[in-house]
């Protein structure tokens, strides 16, 4: 829908911008041989594996798929699970499909930059290309090669081989950009096309379950909000001897010490049957306390 193609053109964009930041802060090639290309690689390739963890770390969807259980109910059948795997290799290209945005978008700019990839492949260009002196081994020419990012460290003599090579390899490099993107493009409109085609449902009523969807997972988070408010606020009154936020308080509850005990400290999510599950110290305890104790009225002084 048009929120997907918004929120990759928003990533896109954002990757773009901090990849130049990035590069302008922290890149600079050590121009020695063997060094290099794991410099360049690494600048290439780290960067753009973060961001795809990132891409499913970020995804909704990613973690429906990791905790996603079978129901108890649903018969383990072949057909069930025949279906089971076609839903999940949907989801998963799905959600690949989400998280490749950025990594993708950075190897695509970084490789129009060209700098990185200059970095990485200057010791490894053919003599041809430059007219390098044959009476040079191939060591030592490997190590002026190397140099060659680093304007600073080529000798006079060498600076005409030293700019042909460069512009081979950001030639070679953004060749290598325009061709992701163009691959990238083209994969996205076949796997559209293809999906559409294998669809059940028509254009308008897949904008419709669209819709759907959206505003159901709209309104299943607001009904969660208010459920979790209310339900947490029955605990809170427990404890505290009131509502949050009442203006005419009659008495508050003044809690003993080992209830305060009982509510501190730290605790993971309990189970307490096989339906139920008590969320915090706080939820167990008024789960499990009755409410006596000491009361105060407000209007009282103290």
């Amino acid at each position: 829908g048009k929120e997907v193609v918004v929120a990759n053109a928003v990533i896109a964009i954002l990757t773009i911008g901090g990849q130049q930041l990035f590069s302008f802060f922290t890149f600079s090639c050590p121009c020695h041989v063997g060094q290099n290309l794991i410099y360049g690689l690494a600048f290439l390739g780290v960067p753009a594996l973060i961001l795809l963890i990132v891409g499913y770390a970020l995804n909704n969807q990613t973690w429906r798929l990791v905790t996603g259980k079978r129901s108890h109910f649903e018969k383990a059948t072949t057909s069930n699970r025949l279906l089971k795997c076609e839903l999940i290799c949907f989801v998963l290209c799905s959600i690949t499909g989400r998280a490749l945005v950025a990594p993708v978008t950075w190897l695509a700019v970084t490789l129009i930059n060209g700098s990185y990839y200059i970095c990485a492949m200057s010791e490894y260009v053919p003599t041809y290309y430059y007219g390098a002196n044959p009476n040079v081994t191939a060591s030592e020419r490997r190590r002026i090669l190397a140099t060659f990012p680093c304007s600073q460290l080529v000798p006079p003599e060498m600076t005409r081989a030293r700019d042909e090579v460069i512009l081979l390899l950001r030639y070679q490099s953004q060749v290598a950009g325009w061709l992701l993107i163009a691959v990238v493009v083209i994969t996205v409109f076949l796997s559209y096309c293809l999906a559409s085609c294998f669809s059940p449902l028509s254009f308008l009523h897949f904008r419709y379950w669209s819709s759907y969807v959206h505003n159901e997972q709209e309104l299943f988070d607001e009904a969660t909000e208010q459920h979790s408010r209310l339900y947490a606020m029955q605990h809170v009154k427990k404890f505290f001897g009131f509502v949050p936020g009442s203006e005419n308080v009659k008495e508050i509850r003044i809690p003993s010490l080992r209830e305060w005990q009982a509510i501190s400290g730290l605790a993971f999510l309990k189970q307490v049957d096989e339906e139920h599950y008590d969320y915090s110290l706080l939820h167990d305890w008024a789960l499990k306390e009755r409410a006596n104790g000491k009361y105060l009225k407000t209007d009282e002084d103290p």
